[in-house]
């Protein structure tokens, strides 16, 4: 297939391939760094209270993960089909779709806080959590949900402007976002200033007044016109035929992490039958310590393949597969190679990680999470091949195959092996970790292998 040439003016599409991921890539390094941020802060001022706490920070996260997978049946859909037309000069289309995708943000968001609320008092009891760890899971998510109102409006703006090359402007809303959780979580976990001392519940309180901010912030910069997008009434209103094309990107997509949301589900569960009492608690705390400090390598790797979708997007669009090609396969080389370095850090200081973020149990957490960090270390490499490769993929409006990886993945190789060796041969931790690493070993190999072949240049959105 002979490759059109670019629309003017658009950066993405000239000149060096390596030089526009790096230029992409790099403030979405940032904005997630930021993004992590705030979840370290919540899990280093839930270690200062105990490893209940901890554990119950830890589930939070996982439930942040749900909403974002949710948050994604539009937002995947919203940057494939922003960035194909903005690759195809056409910018009004562009900003119809990220108009609709407004929209059902705010719908979404609402789902989500409602949902969340309902379910708050099932999770810990699905997962056998009693006493003070159920308890605080529970008031945790009931405090925290309210924040998904206007997340939802965050995340999917920043979608939507990733879709148009624009990584910088969801960055720069990230660092606002960070700096108001920080203060806030701090001053109302320790009581700084006039603020009472409220300890645990000052910690959700905070996150949720850091996304109301995130939220309003995006909505006056669409209203603004940043990024080449603007809110504009007539197009707010949704219509059919765009919900259609946005869905049948985004619904593969938002299965597939809602299976895998569902999966992780299980996987916890198993990992809280490795013990009970107080050793569930340390057992639960060491485990979300070390996912939650694993998410540094989906930093480069998130990066990077958020740069590979646009590439891939805007690339198709203006008719240069060649170039959606090279885009692909030249971020997960870039993405390995960080996450390569990742690996070396867990494996070296795993102690020196696990002391910052549990040092009121710090000997009996460390004990179960340093050798499991450390057998997790071997495996950043084919963590960043399967979500760059992944990515990549969607970008190109390909969400199917994911799905199907996925549950290869999780359903016949995660769960399977977590049990095995977790449960059945008792091997700890790290026996159930051997199901999340055959998990990730899979799925890197099918999405390298599905990328590579090339079928996707086809797809249509």
């Amino acid at each position: 297939m002979a490759e059109a040439c670019a629309p003017a003016g658009n950066r993405l599409l000239t000149g060096r391939v390596g030089a526009a991921l790096t230029w992409l890539a790099l403030p979405v390094l940032g904005e997630q760094f930021l993004h992590l941020l705030v979840g370290l802060v919540d899990t280093y001022l839930a270690g200062t209270v105990s490893a209940e706490a901890t554990a119950a920070i830890g589930l939070a996260t996982t439930v942040v993960w749900l909403v974002n997978l949710l948050f994604s049946f539009v937002g995947t859909g919203a940057t494939a089909l922003v960035a194909r037309h903005a690759g195809m000069g056409e910018p009004a289309k562009a900003n119809h779709f990220s108009n609709q995708s407004i929209s059902l943000a705010l719908v979404l968001g609402v789902l989500a806080a409602v949902g969340i609320w309902l379910a708050a008092p099932l999770l810990p009891r699905f997962l056998g959590w009693t006493g003070e760890s159920g308890r605080l899971a529970t008031l945790y998510l009931r405090i925290d949900c309210w924040g998904y109102l206007l997340y939802s409006l965050t995340f999917i703006g920043a979608a939507c402007w990733r879709g148009m090359g624009d990584t910088r402007t969801p960055l720069y809303v990230m660092a606002v976002v960070n700096a108001w959780n920080i203060l806030c979580a701090f001053s109302l976990r320790f009581g700084w200033g006039p603020l009472p001392e409220m300890g645990v519940v000052g910690i959700p309180l905070g996150t949720v007044m850091a996304r109301f901010l995130g939220g309003t912030v995006v909505i006056v910069l669409l209203i603004k016109g940043r990024g080449g997008l603007r809110i504009i009434r007539r197009e707010l209103r949704l219509q059919t035929e765009s919900v259609a094309r946005l869905f049948r990107v985004g619904i593969p997509a938002g299965l597939d992490g809602l299976l895998l949301w569902c999966g992780q589900i299980l996987f916890v569960k198993i990992v809280s039958m490795l013990a009970t009492g107080e050793q569930q608690a340390v057992i639960m705390a060491a485990h979300f310590v070390g996912i939650r400090v694993e998410a540094l390598s989906y930093l480069p790797a998130y990066a990077w393949a958020t740069a590979a979708a646009t590439m891939v997007g805007q690339s198709l669009g203006a008719n240069r597969p060649g170039r959606a090609m090279r885009s692909g396969h030249l971020a997960a080389l870039q993405g390995a190679v960080m996450c390569f370095a990742m690996s070396v850090i867990y494996f070296v200081f795993a102690p020196q990680i696990y002391y910052v973020f549990s040092s009121e149990d710090f000997e009996r957490v460390a004990a179960v999470g340093v050798p499991a960090l450390r057998a997790l270390a071997f495996f950043q490499v084919p963590l960043a091949l399967m979500i760059i490769y992944v990515n990549a993929l969607r970008g190109a409006g390909d969400t199917r195959w994911p799905l199907l990886f996925t549950v290869v993945g999780m359903l016949a190789i995660r769960l399977p092996l977590a049990y095995l060796f977790g449960v059945v041969l008792d091997g700890g931790l790290i026996g159930a970790w051997v199901g999340m690493f055959g998990d990730l070993t899979a799925r890197a190999i099918l999405s390298t292998v599905r990328f590579a072949r090339g079928q996707w240049v086809k797809t249509q959105v």
